[in-house]
């Protein structure tokens, strides 16, 4: 599973799959988040595998918090994807679906719905 990371000045968001429905491992990450200076609120979510931490900008950098997280065990970088890749595949998946509807609903209406007719043409 992918590490999803979603970054703007202030507002960091990281899907962990460590922490999803492993409260331990969401405690000892809230901690490891608490003690860096400049985080003014962090949010732990178990169900989700999510963390949001909100920070100042003039006292700290996303990258130091992400650096951590690697450091400790939470981050995996090799598999990170951004903002922009996570929406690139959803779209893709999404395309892909849409895809095969209208596919099937052109060979619906091209056999008028008869299943006897589409195996009628295959054999």
């Amino acid at each position: 599973m992918a590490h999803y990371i979603h970054d703007i000045p202030g507002r960091l968001r990281v899907k962990m799959p460590a922490i999803k429905g492993n409260s331990n491992a969401a405690g000892e990450l809230q901690r490891i988040l608490d003690e860096i200076e400049g985080i003014d609120s962090t949010s732990v979510n178990t169900l989700t595998g999510s963390v949001i931490v909100n920070y100042d900008t003039r006292s700290l950098k996303s990258n130091v918090i992400l650096d951590t997280l690697k450091e400790r065990g939470y981050l995996d970088p090799s598999k990170v994807i951004t903002n922009d890749q996570y929406v690139e595949a959803a779209v893709s998946k999404v395309g892909g679906v849409i895809s095969k509807a209208l596919i099937g609903l052109f060979l619906e209406q091209v056999f008028e719905g008869s299943a006897l007719s589409l195996l009628t043409v295959l054999i």
